[in-house]
């Protein structure tokens, strides 16, 4: 398929037809990367980083959000 190269803002872009956009499921704002080897362009999607919750919590220097709870004396009709 050839596409023409447009001014787009400072910079030149391609318009990616929809139909291409479809097959791949890629929506409006999705990330994407691009490099270029030899005499090509190559869009593709990042490689999506997998973390474990470990590894998540590792580093974690936040305050501890959960709080001390108490069930207390009925205040009204509660049956406990």
């Amino acid at each position: 398929m050839e596409v023409r190269l447009q001014k787009w803002g400072n910079s030149d872009g391609i318009r990616i037809p929809s139909s291409i956009l479809k097959s791949l499921n890629l929506k409006t704002n999705d990330k994407m990367e691009i490099k270029y080897e030899e005499d090509k362009i190559i869009i593709s999607r990042p490689k999506k980083e997998k973390i474990s919750l470990a590894d998540k919590f590792a580093n974690y220097k936040g305050s501890n959000l959960a709080k001390e709870y108490t069930w207390d004396e009925a205040k009204g009709k509660e049956i406990w």
